[in-house]
């Protein structure tokens, strides 16, 4: 028994060896127990609270229940700032609200989370967030390139990409490789159905909403040009992907054109740009840039 650091203590009793009160090690078992019974597969905590908090749970659930308690125990180490650990007492926590109030998506900080390990220490800035965010939108924009219904899925190339998934991930959680095996399936000279199925299986596990998100900025561009039949080209352009959408009969030599004048901005040959832009409208072909890309039409 020991003074509580709390003052108006309200729980507290006088005792021979003094006044007593309950100590949070009780309350975790006694909460543990009585919600998930007298076994546990894993339980969590920051890295801080493995001695002597979890050293004591154990020590005091084990004498009362007379057998093991708990197989698994997982030890996240700090989210920290500039400063230092990112504490409540300081005044310094995220919470999803205040994400949303500055304007940034749930899934981005999620993402930014992900690209690093348990074990190590996370420094959190804003600009650390706003990095991981432009690439968390540049990956829902690839994912959106993937077309729909494009060939069977080929089975034996998903069983080899979830194969070596869970093998990275199995790894002591190691979810940066998780979010690279992403990447390599995007890149992978595998058809678009095959990508779409592998994506989804892995995230059930990184819990990303990549197939939820690209279709709902697939349905934004079609808001932006309600004619327009599909993505029919994409490519990576600075890090990022181009989409090419037409309205009317498709034709793979105007998307490609339509295509190099997008490369062509992007690096900033304007001059270049213009010429493409030019043949096209000799060609009859007018095109529409829009967030993301751009759309022909005959006109």
């Amino acid at each position: 028994f020991t003074k509580s650091k709390f003052e108006d203590q309200a729980l507290k009793w006088d005792s021979p060896w003094g006044v007593g009160y309950p100590g949070w090690h009780i309350e975790c078992s006694c909460i543990s127990m009585k919600y998930n019974g007298e076994y546990l597969d894993l339980h969590c905590g920051g890295v801080d609270n493995a001695f002597p908090h979890h050293t004591n749970e154990i020590a005091q659930s084990e004498a009362y229940l007379g057998h093991p308690w708990c197989a698994q125990w997982f030890h996240v180490h700090h989210l920290n700032t500039n400063s230092g650990k990112m504490s409540k007492s300081k005044g310094e926590f995220l919470t999803v609200s205040l994400l949303e109030e500055k304007g940034y998506d749930p899934l981005a900080y999620r993402f930014f989370c992900l690209q690093s390990h348990y074990r190590k220490g996370l420094v959190f800035s804003w600009e650390n967030l706003d990095n991981a965010a432009g690439a968390y939108n540049k990956l829902i924009k690839r994912v959106a390139a993937l077309r729909d219904g494009d060939g069977e899925i080929d089975e034996a190339a998903a069983a080899q990409f979830k194969e070596k998934f869970l093998t990275q991930v199995g790894n002591d959680l190691n979810t940066s490789m998780g979010v690279t095996c992403l990447y390599d399936v995007l890149k992978a000279p595998v058809n678009d159905a095959t990508k779409r199925a592998v994506l989804a299986d892995f995230d059930q596990v990184l819990s990303l909403s990549l197939l939820d998100r690209a279709a709902a900025l697939r349905e934004k561009m079609v808001e932006l040009q309600p004619k327009s039949t599909g993505m029919v080209l994409d490519s990576k352009i600075a890090g990022d992907v181009y989409l090419v959408r037409h309205e009317g009969e498709p034709d793979p030599e105007i998307s490609k054109l339509v295509l190099q004048r997008g490369e062509a901005k992007q690096a900033k040959n304007f001059a270049e740009a213009d010429q493409i832009r030019d043949k096209l409208k000799a060609r009859g072909i007018e095109v529409t840039d829009v967030p993301g890309g751009a759309v022909w039409k005959r006109v």
